[in-house]
């Protein structure tokens, strides 16, 4: 997958395209990922104990990481990355365009 945990990504298409937000969960089998504060569904929750109201509550739900984008912070949009290999054998992501690490 082109994305990882805890990368920033933008919205390419969809209900919140141009969002940006941090990636929480990736689901690789399915090809999806829960954003931060991006694709925001209600859910109908049932009561399970005293402290836990239930109720309607707002929780992310994943989405197709096609429709997700590596965002660059310099760039302020959604680029191609490389891998560049560090003289410590450690391997880093750069922006194509300006060559910042994500």
């Amino acid at each position: 997958m082109h994305i990882k945990k805890n990368d920033t990504v933008i919205v390419l298409c969809g209900k919140d395209k141009g969002k940006t937000g941090k990636v929480l969960k990736l689901f690789p089998a399915r090809d999806r990922a829960i954003v931060e504060g991006i694709n925001i569904v209600k859910k109908h929750m049932r009561k399970r104990s005293e402290q836990d109201p239930g109720g309607i509550t707002q929780v992310p739900a994943p989405m197709r990481t096609t429709k997700l984008g590596v965002y660059c912070s310099s760039c302020k949009k959604a680029v191609r990355f490389g891998i560049k290999i560090l003289e410590d054998k450690s391997k880093i992501r750069v922006c194509k365009k300006c060559q910042a690490t994500l």
